[in-house]
């Protein structure tokens, strides 16, 4: 099944023309978790992640984000497209 993954963070490195998410993953979870392990929790621990029930979209976070012309290496080790 194709999915379509918007997003309107431009300066993303995944960000395409029209809103587009290009990432190969992505990893949404909740604000508690984003600020307590921002660089070393991504898509790769996806699949053991503890459930982050939250109250409203306002308590998430996408954890792919990758600033666009970056240079700095993925601790995540996903493909940069």
């Amino acid at each position: 099944m194709q999915q379509s993954i918007h997003c309107s963070v431009d300066n993303c490195h995944y960000w395409h023309e029209g809103n587009r998410c290009h990432a190969d993953q992505i990893m949404v979870t909740a604000d508690t978790i984003g600020a307590s392990m921002p660089d070393s929790f991504d898509a790769l621990q996806a699949a053991n992640a503890p459930s982050t029930p939250v109250n409203s979209c306002m308590e998430t976070c996408c954890k792919s984000f990758v600033q666009k012309g970056s240079q700095s290496i993925r601790m995540d080790g996903l493909k940069r497209i």
